[in-house]
């Protein structure tokens, strides 16, 4: 059972802030593909690419989303950034990318996502609703109507990546959140996501209906409080389930020095379960993988990409 790693870097350099790949036969052992090159390197927008999500689509072939930003085109020469202005100021748009293959790749395009009073639009991740046969689109954002001043989960969905529905609130709370994750795991939905303060870790809840309410999960919150070391440190969750049977929660772990940034592994006993150990002692990785998503792949796939 393969596995690819859509991911960026953490650089200085607006190399770092483009589409990765990484690939792995279990799940544990990750290896570079391209020789640690990009994948693909935008060309439109802010020319940036953050925060990778890729899914394959229920028709065949995948899509790759990204948030449209290059901080490192933003930063001065103290490599210091504004983020209150960039989550003002920062694209509206979202990038994407299609493909069959995971090689070749269609035209690079910026979706706009239908209102102008958002700030920038961070995260995006893609979900199939089977019952409805459509595409949701979730996303971080502020909007002018609060002076950007508190992030919430706005979504959309889309039944072909060409035209979306109006956008619309799917998730917030009195404190700004980001970093949204959704997967079902039998009649459940799983959200996983950030609080970016009161008090700033990692979140889950969980919800019979895709749109909620959704029940916080005060267990999850107590664990990543007292046992994570800096549990405010970590974002960007992703989840896929090992070949053993077991569940891994991905957390990009962003609060050190940039060359040992990257994303930590956290294992529970089967998917659903959220009594998560932290075990990075168990993978490895060529290089700090940062924000992105975990998707399962063919041995075909595989062999493909590792001969990139």
């Amino acid at each position: 059972m393969p596995y690819l790693f859509a991911h960026f870097k953490e650089k200085n350099t607006p190399d770092g802030e483009q589409v990765y790949f990484g690939i792995s036969k279990d799940g544990y052992n990750w290896e570079q593909v391209n020789d640690g090159n990009p994948i693909l390197t935008s060309t439109l927008g802010e020319k940036g690419c953050r925060d990778i999500e890729i899914a394959r689509l229920h028709t065949g072939g995948f899509v790759i989303i990204t948030t449209d930003l290059s901080i490192a085109y933003r930063m001065d020469e103290q490599y210091r950034v504004d983020w209150q202005k960039v989550n003002r100021t920062g694209s509206k748009c979202l990038r994407i990318w299609k493909t069959d293959d995971l090689v070749n790749f269609s035209e690079e395009k910026l979706i706009h996502m239908g209102r102008d009073d958002f700030g920038c639009l961070w995260a995006p991740e893609v979900f199939f609703d089977e019952e409805n046969e459509e595409y949701l689109i979730h996303w971080g954002s502020t909007v002018e109507e609060d002076n950007f001043s508190h992030m919430s989960i706005y979504c959309s969905t889309t039944k072909d990546f060409e035209t979306f529905s109006k956008p619309k609130l799917y998730f917030t709370k009195d404190n700004e959140i980001l970093d949204s994750h959704i997967v079902k795991v039998g009649d459940t939905y799983h959200l996983f996501y950030k609080n970016a303060d009161k008090p700033p870790m990692n979140m889950h809840a969980t919800s019979k209906n895709l749109y909620g309410p959704f029940e916080h999960d005060e267990a999850f919150e107590i664990y990543m409080n007292t046992e994570i070391d800096r549990p405010g440190s970590y974002e960007g969750p992703t989840t896929y389930t090992l070949p053993d049977g077991k569940w891994c929660l991905m957390l990009d772990f962003f609060g050190c020095e940039k060359e040992k940034m990257g994303y930590i592994p956290f294992v529970s006993a089967k998917p659903g379960n959220t009594n998560f150990k932290r075990v990075p002692e168990q993978f490895a990785f060529p290089y700090g993988f940062k924000h992105g998503r975990v998707i399962e792949i063919t041995t075909e796939e595989y062999d493909r990409l590792l001969h990139l």
